[in-house]
């Protein structure tokens, strides 16, 4: 009932197509692409100290910049995906381009870099690298970012498109299917991080690239298996231009007069609208001034369908206020994605330099976000078996909490990992051997165990909670939009942190100190860069609950009694929120 066609664009069945066994195959290609992109991307920082010689500051820098490279790569996807190519076509396309980055950096890698043969095991150095060789690596890297970048956010949307969200068993496993997708993630990284992160760390670079490589292969040709299953929707065509056509019709009509009714501005009707795929969006209040952009004006009339620079629907009214009414929720979201990108950097340097020995086995630091994704495993399914129907009860609402409610939680959690990290750092900077060579801490690694753990349920409260809300909030021709924002918050997460590492280290290190994060751990205060972050997070936190208490969901005709009846709970449940914090 809600649009789609199969691959011969014919209406889909809801017994041939779509489902749970269409779904099943994404969440097995998400799992392994992840597994190769992991591959790479969790001892990144490693191999730029060891291989390519970089400092520990530049290092992490240089990997927050291309994580947050990868996820700004994800609009490019989402645009192509929702005017062009659609999902199916847009993630077939880019799995090729990463499989292609990954074949490229392996050879590189095996060419060129790894000089002499089992370099890079943290004891043999590397021989000097020329700069058409480093540009090679760097070029290869980044087309891995820009073939996950781009796939991610159409995979994650086109899994949840096999689900009719018009069907009420079906809507209820399009619900589910985001917490599997995200599980299946994490249990694809578990893999890169604790196996592949081995043999990394022990110098067998090469070998990890190419298991990464073959992942991919294997979930590109998975992928492609389930042509004929899967449901698909039409491209709406370019959501910039619906943008700048409201925009422009109605700053061209910033004196006429408001009709005194939502009724009486335009509208196309509802079989017009399902010949598109598209559902209409009902009428909201707000942003008014671009309501001037549906009115009806004597030179309109007679050409209502020739002329959308002067005259638009309502749907393509809602579609602007919805964006804009996503702008502020997406923006609070971007300061937890800087702690959460601590993980990949800071956290592994942090344990680098902590006892790794546990007897004879020695663990990567790398590999101790394998914690985090046990923890996304535990509170998926904790959340999903307990929490949430004991919060059903609680308040007597089936739905239990908000997307926006969870959310907020995952906010409060983030804090006490960073709370956590700093104290770890405290105590491993008193149990530093000032009388070792390398003044080593005798501290365990394993006292990272709580960050990571903490780290892990706070996503599934928060990243889980946006890829639900950024997908149901947004209209059906900006789908792959909404999973774009999860990404691009993470994405400008990595870029803020790199400028928040710059800034801190230049005033730091000002009359001849060492700086909060110097090459040399154990003389810096990398315990107060993880309570500043715990500060501005909860700071984010206060203006995350003005801006979900401010927030409109949107209005889906047939859908719209439903949607009041959620407008009044998340407007009782924000409130529970900010109790619930205190």
């Amino acid at each position: 009932m809600d649009g789609s066609v199969d691959f011969k664009s014919r209406p889909a069945r809801r017994g041939k197509s779509g489902g749970w066994l269409a779904a099943s195959l994404v969440l097995v290609n998400q799992g392994l692409a992840t597994l190769a992109f992991f591959g790479v991307g969790v001892n990144l920082v490693i191999f730029l100290t060891r291989v390519l010689q970089q400092d520990n500051a530049a290092a992490a820098n240089n990997v927050s910049k291309w994580t947050g490279t990868v996820y700004l790569f994800s609009l490019i996807g989402a645009f192509l995906s929702d005017s062009y190519w659609g999902r199916y076509k847009t993630c077939a396309i880019f799995q090729i381009i990463f499989v292609v980055g990954l074949v490229m950096l392996s050879l590189t890698s095996s060419l060129f870099l790894l000089k002499p043969s089992g370099c890079g095991d943290g004891h043999t150095f590397c021989e000097p690298h020329s700069g058409f060789k480093v540009g090679l690596f760097y070029l290869s890297v980044y087309l891995v970012a820009l073939g996950n970048g781009g796939y991610q956010p159409n995979i994650a949307t086109f899994g949840a498109d096999q689900f009719d969200e018009q069907d009420r068993r079906e809507a209820h496993s399009k619900i589910s299917f985001f917490s599997y997708f995200y599980l299946a993630l994490n249990l694809g990284s578990l893999f890169s991080n604790t196996f592949l992160g081995y043999f990394q760390n022990n110098g067998s670079w090469a070998l990890g690239f190419w298991a990464s490589a073959a992942s991919a292969v294997v979930a590109l040709l998975l992928f492609l298996a389930g042509t004929r299953q899967y449901r698909h929707f039409h491209p709406s065509g370019n959501p910039l231009s619906r943008v700048s056509q409201v925009i422009v019709a109605a700053s061209r009509k910033w004196d006429a007069d408001k009709p005194s009714s939502s009724k009486e501005l335009h509208e196309l009707g509802s079989k017009e609208f399902a010949s598109t795929g598209s559902r209409k969006l009902l009428h909201t209040e707000g942003f008014k001034f671009l309501d001037r952009a549906a009115i009806i004006q004597a030179k309109d009339k007679p050409t209502l369908q020739s002329h959308p620079w002067h005259l638009c629907t309502v749907t393509q009214v809602e579609e602007l206020k919805c964006v804009l009414r996503l702008l502020p929720i997406w923006l609070c979201t971007i300061l937890y994605s800087v702690v959460f990108t601590q993980m990949a950097s800071l956290f592994v340097e942090q344990g680098a330099v902590m006892e790794t020995n546990i007897g004879s086995f020695q663990i990567p630091p790398a590999s101790m976000s394998a914690f985090d994704i046990l923890s996304v495993a535990l509170f998926v399914f904790l959340y999903r078996r307990v929490l949430h129907p004991f919060a059903c009860r609680l308040t007597g609402n089936s739905s239990g909490p908000t997307e926006l409610q969870r959310m907020g939680v995952g906010l409060v959690i983030a804090i006490i990992a960073m709370i956590s990290a700093g104290t770890v750092e405290i105590y491993r900077l008193k149990h530093v051997c000032k009388a070792c060579i390398n003044e080593e801490s005798s501290m365990s690694i394993l006292w990272q165990i709580p960050q990571y753990m903490l780290i892990g349920a706070s996503e599934v409260f928060m990243y889980v909670g946006q890829l639900e809300f950024f997908n149901s909030q947004t209209p059906d021709g900006l789908k792959s939009f909404g999973s774009a924002l999860c990404m691009t918050s993470i994405s400008f997460g990595n870029y803020v942190s790199s400028l928040l590492v710059t800034i801190l280290m230049d005033i730091t290190k000002r009359g001849g100190k060492p700086g909060w994060i110097p090459d040399n751990l154990n003389k810096g205060h990398m315990d107060r860069f993880y309570y500043l972050l715990a500060l501005l997070t909860a700071a984010d936190l206060v203006l995350y609950i003005i801006c979900a208490k401010w927030y409109k969901s949107i209005k889906v005709e047939g859908m719209e009694e439903e949607g009041n009846d959620e407008d009044e709970i998340d407007d009782i449940k924000i409130d529970d929120l900010k109790v619930s914090v205190v």
